[in-house]
């Protein structure tokens, strides 16, 4: 059966199908999300949106900021937890920290994640020794932890309160709950069939051993922090009338997360917007726009620029550090013929 499962992967790799099909998702997801979200602005009042903003208390923006900073520092245990998962313990936690945090929120602005975070991943840990299929696997590692936290954060969620997704996905509640509870039960077996032997993806250089039941656990746990983080910092900014509960927002706002990471468009624009909009229909729009407004900035503009410093920052060091060794190369070069002509000059006066 798995052997099948494989061949049919391969021949739907070879033909492009998947990657067709992904193309077909994406545009579908950002069209739809494009005809919702015109007909829930229409109407919107610009100037209440933006008395909205200017209403809203600092001690909100303040402790906003605080959870998406505790957020994005979870984050950095993607890359701790995949690189040891490598095997290079070699690679110091500030390597890790500054890979996860420039990639993640370069990535989240400029769409196409896998690419471009992979691509600043590169940049970093190649100056360590590590190679591109390194780097992919820490790619793949660290998506899988994001992945199994998703799928946590979902299943229990709806789960427990299974209207909050009915108001996205139009579906039964009743119906909502089952689909948690299968997501929850491949969850389980999946942590399961990892704990029972090691297990391996991929073929030749590019085999990643799975990490194992415990490590599983403490994957699951890092994404549930992640996306807690999160959750919370959009809390905090949507109204505060109606209290539709924590548990509602963390719902819709993952739910809206995966709808825009999927779409694959910039910070998922336009698609994540509009997904919260249609969950949080009992919020006043103008005050629910301001405070994901608020969100935007603080959860993808304020990173992105810091990520962008970093990385000059980065570069015009390590460019000094180049001419540097440049500079002094000729001169350790010439060293040695200066100190055999003094050796040679001795030799001849017999001293």
């Amino acid at each position: 059966m798995l052997e099948a499962i494989r061949r049919a992967i391969s021949l739907l790799r070879q033909k492009q199908i998947l990657h067709k099909v992904g193309v077909v998702v994406s545009v579908t997801v950002i069209g739809i999300a494009c005809y919702v979200l015109y007909h829930m602005l229409r109407g919107i009042d610009v100037n209440e949106v933006i008395e909205a903003i200017k209403g809203t208390e600092l001690r909100q923006i303040v402790l906003a900021a605080l959870f998406v900073a505790a957020g994005y520092f979870t984050l950095t245990f993607y890359d701790l937890f995949a690189v040891r998962a490598i095997g290079r313990t070699n690679v110091p936690y500030r390597i890790n920290a500054l890979a996860a945090f420039t990639s993640y929120s370069i990535g989240h602005n400029v769409g196409a994640s896998v690419f471009t975070g992979g691509a600043v991943r590169y940049r970093i840990y190649s100056a360590w020794g590590l190679n591109a299929i390194d780097v992919a696997k820490i790619c793949f590692l660290a998506g899988l932890t994001f992945w199994l936290g998703n799928a946590a954060v979902l299943g229990l969620g709806i789960a427990y309160h299974p209207e909050a997704a009915a108001a996205i996905d139009q579906l039964p509640p009743w119906l909502n709950r089952v689909v948690a509870f299968a997501i929850i039960v491949g969850l389980v077996a999946y942590v399961v069939w990892v704990w029972t032997e090691p297990r391996r993806v991929g073929r030749g250089p590019w085999t990643v051993v799975l990490p194992g039941g415990p490590l599983t656990l403490l994957q699951i746990a890092i994404g549930i922090v992640d996306l807690g983080f999160c959750a919370l910092a959009m809390y905090v900014l949507v109204p505060d009338e109606p209290n539709l509960g924590f548990v509602v927002v963390a719902v819709i706002f993952v739910s809206a997360t995966l709808l825009g990471f999927a779409s694959h468009s910039p910070g998922g624009l336009g698609v994540f917007d509009a997904a919260m909009l249609v969950g949080l229909w009992q919020m006043d729009r103008e005050d629910l726009l301001a405070g994901m407004l608020l969100f935007r900035v603080l959860y993808y503009i304020a990173p992105f620029v810091i990520s962008v410093i970093l990385l000059t920052f980065r570069e015009v060091i390590l460019g000094a550090r180049m001419k540097r060794l440049g500079r002094a190369a000729p001169r350790l070069e010439a060293e040695p013929s200066r100190e055999a002509a003094y050796v040679r000059e001795r030799g001849d006066t017999g001293a």
